[in-house]
């Protein structure tokens, strides 16, 4: 009896159902993300405090909110409708691009003397 194969086809189908084993193209993502500049900035470190800093997130955060906001979850009409004509390809893509960036650093905390 082999159950090796079978044990690795089934892992295998869970990391695919799960996304796990999905991955974007930074590349790519940084040529869909042209039109996210205006508000993030071109490597998605937002010009001004209204916009989220997009440089250095999570991957997997940045496509879940891409899901969030075309499904109606997160309510934001402007991101809505940039959301709405995005396949599950350009969320990775876009989430690639800019989770290789940097942007996000951990604040400094300062010692007591």
């Amino acid at each position: 009896m082999k159950r090796a194969p079978l044990a690795a086809t089934a892992f295998v189908v869970m990391l695919s159902s799960t996304g796990v084993a999905a991955a974007g193209d930074p590349a790519a993502g940084q040529k869909k993300a042209q039109v996210c500049a205006s508000c993030h900035g071109p490597s998605g470190v937002s010009p001004t405090p209204n916009f989220p800093i997009l440089a250095g997130q999570y991957q997997d955060y940045l496509v879940q909110a891409l899901q969030q906001y075309q499904s109606g979850e997160r309510d934001n009409a402007v991101m809505k409708g940039f959301a709405a004509g995005l396949n599950r390809q350009d969320m990775l893509d876009l989430a690639a691009w800019f989770a290789s960036q940097g942007g996000l650093v951990a604040p400094r905390i300062k010692t007591m003397k």
